[in-house]
């Protein structure tokens, strides 16, 4: 299931509501609901986690722009020949050397 970066500040609540629920429990001796609780919350902290490494791939990207013409004109201009393909040749149809 794909997680939805919208709804992390909803999980974050809910992560805050099962801590409260498990410190009422415990303080109520309810120790199955409390370990309920837990399993709720183990959920819950992997799905922010989730959210957490989708943040970080997102700011990990790389980018790698677009040549200009500037750039491919100068790499065809300074050899004095296409950098790419066949050679040319000169009008006494000799090679460049």
């Amino acid at each position: 299931m794909r997680i939805d970066p919208a709804q992390q500040r909803r999980l974050q609540e809910i992560r805050d509501n099962l801590l409260a629920r498990i410190t009422e429990a415990k303080r109520e001796g309810w120790t199955g609901e409390a370990e309920g609780l837990h399993v709720s919350l183990t959920s819950a902290e992997a799905k922010l986690a989730q959210f957490d490494g989708l943040i970080a791939r997102r700011n990990a990207a790389v980018n790698l722009g677009m040549p200009t013409y500037r750039d491919l004109a100068q790499t065809l201009t300074l050899s004095g020949e296409p950098r790419f393909g066949t050679r040319r040749q000169r009008p006494d149809n000799q090679q460049y050397s």
